[in-house]
């Protein structure tokens, strides 16, 4: 006799199956995921620690790799589950002992930490950068004291500087006043000498932080006229008094980083996502965007929520906007701050 069976009456997998399946696979990638993270900050951790000699942080990074390896996907035993996880704690209370310093031996062109006195409505600036260049490695340091006074700031521009082709940049704020030169800031990584700048390293305590105050003929015109990056000028629509707000919560980062040095961190406490963070606090309403952090996009994101002028597309704007060639012709002259902003658009009201 032969048994014919049909396909309805096929055992099938019941919800709960299917969904016990479903968990399983997910704690089980995200059990790998987490592994890889722990083993990979770990290494990076030791690797871009405080010990002095470089051979041995390499030597000590790769041993902790090997361990890992072999503890958590080797071994499989409790007992080196354990053995590495204390390790960790280990190298985790290591890492968080680490702490930032003003003594170090800094480049020259971040050595002296600015601080500025409030007096109601007259600010008095000391360390203002205005270095004379000669090369891109090649300048005379000089700092100045300077005078402002908050009633006359009139508006905030914000620029976009790239140092390498991508979308990722630079970006600081100059504020303007209607009786004395605008006043650029610029939030830094502090490197000391023989440093260069790395975006993971600045992830692991491996830069103090700095804002840079200076004239622009410095700070604008080392990254046009020197550094050859392509530099950008866009007028942040605003009004004069929540510039002024933005002002004062910038003086008072400045003396908190003077009176208690603090590590740059690229996801958390840097360029762009501390200038968004402050003009939050200044009055700008918005949500997280992706395009803080790939901030060579952030003039694309200031077009889109209107915070520049929109009454060009935006491909012109920007086009008009690269202030290279009125940087480069105005060059150390006393107007160069005015040329610069010749050559852009106005904000429109």
């Amino acid at each position: 006799m032969t048994l014919i069976t049909s396909r309805e009456s096929r055992p099938t997998e019941a919800p709960a199956s299917k969904l016990v399946r479903l968990l399983t696979w997910l704690l089980t990638k995200f059990g790998f995921l987490a592994r890889v993270a722990l083993v990979g900050w770990g290494t990076l951790a030791i690797y871009y620690s405080n010990l002095p000699w470089a051979w041995l942080r390499l030597v000590l990074a790769l041993a902790f790799l090997a361990f890992g390896i072999w503890a958590l996907w080797r071994a499989r035993s409790r007992r080196m589950v354990l053995a590495f996880a204390g390790l960790f704690l280990c190298v985790l209370f290591w890492w968080v002992s680490i702490r930032p310093s003003h003594d170090r031996p800094w480049r020259p062109e971040v050595a002296l930490m600015p601080r500025a006195v409030i007096d109601g409505d007259r600010v008095r600036l000391t360390g203002v950068r205005n270095f004379e260049y000669h090369s891109r490695d090649d300048f005379t340091p000089r700092y100045e004291e300077r005078e402002v006074s908050l009633s006359h700031v009139t508006a905030v521009v914000f620029f976009v500087s790239y140092f390498m082709p991508g979308p990722v940049a630079h970006t600081f704020l100059s504020f303007d006043f209607d009786n004395a030169p605008p006043l650029c800031i610029s939030i830094e990584t502090r490197p000391e000498l023989g440093e260069g700048f790395s975006p993971i390293a600045s992830l692991f305590k491996q830069f103090e932080l700095i804002y840079v105050v200076g004239d622009e003929r410095d700070l604008v015109r080392v990254r046009t006229n020197y550094r050859h990056e392509d530099v950008y000028l866009y007028s942040i629509r605003t009004s004069p008094e929540n510039a002024r707000r933005l002002l004062l919560i910038y003086l008072d980062r400045v003396n908190e980083l003077a009176n208690r040095p603090e590590f740059y961190h690229l996801l958390s406490n840097s360029c762009t996502i501390n200038i968004v963070r402050y003009a939050r606090a200044a009055g700008k309403a918005g949500r997280f965007d992706a395009r803080y952090l790939l901030n060579g996009l952030v003039d694309r994101y200031l077009y889109s929520i209107g915070a520049v002028d929109t009454t060009l597309p935006f491909e012109e704007l920007r086009r008009r906007s690269r202030i290279n060639d009125a940087a480069e012709a105005a060059d150390s002259a006393p107007d160069f701050s005015q040329r610069i902003r010749a050559s852009v658009p106005s904000l429109q009201p």
